[in-house]
């Protein structure tokens, strides 16, 4: 890269707009769509489509409620031909649904564009030629006037190709191809004429497209130009002014938005913004952009997964995983804060209210996207997410402390191996820790008997494989299995203690109860966690109780082997 690189590039010019209006504005409703995902997407294919991919995409199109699709550039070739033909001769095409064609201003080029066009209801002829200096100058090799006379001409064809026609409703569009990086003053020029020669009236309107061939300049810059053109031109009310913003500064989405908000009806893009070069404009993220905001886009992807399956398989091209609102990582957070603030979010959610969990600008839900993935664990996850997945996946709500002991654990695992974990692996993980160890104490049975308000209790517990019968009394169930277990254990404290009922849970079916204490000896600064499941809460916090202990024989265990390294090192 250069040091120095305005010695090659020149920043672009401002407009000179200093009341603009389109900083004020609001998007209230959407713009009329357009999808160019059979022509202009289909052309930046590694693999152009099929006539089985093309007839799967148009079909999806209309599924999603686009109600105008460019379906092909028929004088490219046979291919595309072929496919208008059998649109409009199969009786594919719905009422609701107007076709549109693009053509350069090339007289055998629009005639094989008209004809492939014949019998169709409704049809846009979209014609388009270059504006911008460069192209007058170096492409063409033409004046100013010759560059207007080029898309007269093609007005003046299509016109009396179209009156060879009447069946067909004919609705003209035209691009000045390259507006972006046009003079306003000659964009204004050519714009003027095309409808003057067309006849456009506002009962009959014509389409001026206004596209960001290439981006040039900050998405503000286009909105001047947008809005510029919008108060300037001299049939306003027989134009539907539309956008075509491409990605080349990976602005697309602003553009279009600032665009609509400059005074613009109409936006023409591609699903999932595939196109030339960077692409078109995003129509998926900004339908769903306007969808966030209240607004119904009038495009349905209320199942999300299976537009995007079908994107990927005519396009032959995969969604990356962050892409807004459908790639298969955007509803899932890794990180430990997000997903504490994503679960409390969710818990907070009612059904009623508005919208308003930290971090999903959107419910997945109404993408038919499902919870399940919202959360998963890796090493840079914290306590939120694993407390979240543990209890949505088994119904296991947990104290916050035992959330934060057992998301330690769950990342030692993950930084001793690698890789993510799923809801299976942290309950398999959490199953070892707490429900499983069966060492040094382990459970067999218990029996209550009450005595003049007092508690009796027999507890029977295998100790390192060796049955043992403990006795104790208390105030009740607890305290005097705690009681009990001071026999063996006579500085055991008991911190705090939660039951609580378990969810709907296939993996822990029956299972009703789950119990948590914490324990600690004494001169711990931190106790340990035991947890207990059961069909009966006492038997739950009694198992809860020998985990706890199993737990801090554990710790115990650990801080001994760490000393003795100590003491040799």
């Amino acid at each position: 890269m250069l040091k120095d690189p305005s010695r090659k590039y020149t920043p672009f010019p401002p407009v000179d707009l200093p009341d603009r209006k389109w900083p004020g504005c609001t998007i209230t409703s959407p713009p009329v769509w357009m999808s160019t995902d059979l022509r202009d997407g289909n052309q930046a294919l590694f693999e152009p489509m099929n006539a089985e991919r093309k007839f799967r995409m148009f079909r999806t199109l209309c599924d999603i409620g686009f109600k105008e699709i460019e379906v092909a550039f028929p004088s490219a070739s046979q291919t595309e031909f072929d496919f208008v033909r059998q649109l409009i001769q199969g009786g594919h095409v719905p009422q609701d649904v107007t076709i549109e064609v693009l053509t350069q201003a090339r007289e055998h080029l629009i005639r094989r564009t008209m004809e492939s066009l014949k019998g169709a209801r409704r049809a846009i002829v979209h014609v388009y030629n270059a504006t911008s200096r460069p192209f007058r100058e170096i492409v063409f090799g033409m004046s100013p006037r010759e560059v207007i006379e080029m898309a007269l001409s093609a007005v003046r064809l299509i016109r009396q190709l179209a009156d060879e026609q009447p069946d067909t409703e004919w609705v003209l569009e035209y691009s000045p191809e390259t507006f972006s990086a046009t003079e306003l003053d000659f964009s204004l020029d050519i714009c003027n004429a095309v409808t003057a020669e067309w006849g456009a009236t506002p009962s009959n309107k014509m389409i001026l497209n206004l596209p960001t061939t290439v981006e040039v300049a900050t998405p503000n810059v286009y909105a001047d130009q947008v809005e510029w053109m919008h108060r300037h031109l001299a049939r306003r009310d027989s134009v539907i002014l539309s956008l075509h913003p491409h990605n080349d500064r990976g602005t697309a989405v602003a553009s279009a938005e600032l665009g609509l908000m400059a005074g613009a009806d109409r936006v023409e893009g591609c699903l999932f913004g595939n196109g030339e070069r960077t692409g078109n404009v995003d129509l998926v993220t900004l339908a769903l952009n306007l969808y966030t905001q209240g607004i119904a886009p009038g495009l349905d992807f209320s199942d999300i997964n299976a537009v995007a399956r079908t994107a990927e398989y005519c396009n032959q091209l995969p969604i990356h995983p962050r892409h807004p609102y459908t790639g298969d990582l955007v509803f899932t957070a890794f990180a430990g804060s997000h997903q504490d603030a994503i679960r409390k979010g969710l818990s907070a959610q009612r059904p009623d209210a508005p919208w308003n969990v930290p971090y999903l600008p959107i419910d997945p839900s109404d993408l038919s996207r499902s919870y399940d993935s919202v959360i998963r664990v890796n090493s840079q996850s914290g306590k939120g997410g694993v407390a979240y997945l543990l209890e949505t996946e088994y119904g296991m709500v947990l104290p916050r402390r035992l959330q934060i002991e057992f998301a330690s654990e769950v990342k030692r695992h993950t930084d001793r191996h690698g890789g993510e974990m799923s809801a299976a692996d942290i309950w398999q993980l959490f199953s070892q820790i707490y429900l499983a160890a069966t060492e040094p104490l382990d459970y067999v049975a218990h029996h209550l008997s009450e005595h003049g308000g007092t508690m009796d209790i027999r507890l029977t517990v295998r100790m390192n494989g060796t049955k043992r019968m403990l006795t104790g009394q208390g105030n009740g169930p607890i305290d005097a299995a705690v009681h009990a277990l001071r026999t063996i254990s006579p500085d055991l404290q008991l911190r705090s203690f939660e039951e609580r009922s378990i969810g709907n849970s296939a993996d822990i079916s029956g299972v009703r109860a789950s119990a948590f204490v914490e324990v600690a000896s004494p001169g711990a600064s931190t106790g340990c966690y035991g947890v207990g499941i059961d069909t009966n809460i006492v038997t739950a916090s009694i198992k809860a109780l020998l985990s706890g202990m199993n737990q801090l024989e554990l710790h115990a265990a650990v801080r001994q082997k760490g000393a003795v390294r100590a003491t040799l090192a």
